[in-house]
């Protein structure tokens, strides 16, 4: 699953954009863009901006995080992102919604009549292999580089901010929807997901640097803890 799934600053030297310190555009980093009317030629730059936007923060590499290189490969200016995009905040906030929409809903959603352990074995499996994907590595990439303090991030770039906060509130939404039919604890519901995405992360990047440990046998064993701990729904 290529596109499955799931947090820059710019510094000036000389002429050259890279990433370190806010440049505040329109008066106040982040602050609303206008909408603007875009015509055909529009839409299709600001599409192949998004597209060199995701192959380089996914390649991981030097530089890769950076509105200039994005610019320099799309073939225009950092004056042609500032228009499509308002400001650096909004080109990362374009970036990460892209990803959302071509990663669409979790696939366990129109699962109904399916069993508990079925559903989350869906769930985990989807995640495994949509981790690995091109756009999850953009994603890892472009947080790495974002501020890691929320207020931080929030006062710098907070269309990007936002962004991410809605992935958090889909997340936990799409996990009640996949359980909705289900006598589950709604509490246990949300504690699952809140735990999932860093837990497979961690099987990801086990199975990215490679690993002696069976992932197999770890995927397994995880499925069985969550649907061992939602079946019990009594119980403390």
């Amino acid at each position: 699953m290529e596109n499955a799934n799931p947090m820059f600053e710019i510094f000036i030297v000389g002429s050259v954009k890279t990433l370190a310190e806010p440049v505040r555009f329109l008066g106040v980093a982040g602050a609303d863009t206008p909408v603007r009317r875009t015509n055909r030629r529009g839409l299709a730059t600001r599409e192949s901006m998004l597209e060199v936007a995701l192959r380089s923060l996914a390649s991981g590499e030097p530089g890769a995080v950076s509105a200039n290189r994005i610019a320099k490969e799309s073939g225009a200016t950092w004056g042609a992102v500032k228009y499509q995009f308002g400001d650096i905040d909004g080109l990362w906030a374009a970036v990460l919604h892209r990803t959302a929409e071509r990663r669409g809903e979790l696939p366990s959603s129109s699962d109904t009549g399916a069993p508990l352990h079925r559903r989350v074995a869906t769930i985990i499996d989807t995640l495994y292999e949509g981790l690995t994907s091109s756009d999850s590595r953009a994603i890892d990439n472009l947080r790495m580089a974002l501020p890691h303090d929320r207020g931080e991030l929030e006062r710098l770039y907070p269309r990007t901010a936002a962004e991410l906060e809605s992935w958090g509130r889909t997340w936990i939404q799409a996990c009640q929807k996949a359980f909705a039919d289900l006598d589950v604890d709604p509490n246990r519901i949300r504690e699952v997901a809140a735990f999932i995405p860093g837990a497979m992360r961690g099987l990801t990047s086990e199975r990215q640097l490679g690993t002696y440990s069976d992932l197999d046998l770890a995927r397994r064993g995880l499925t069985n803890a969550i649907v061992a701990y939602l079946e019990h729904r009594h119980s403390e």
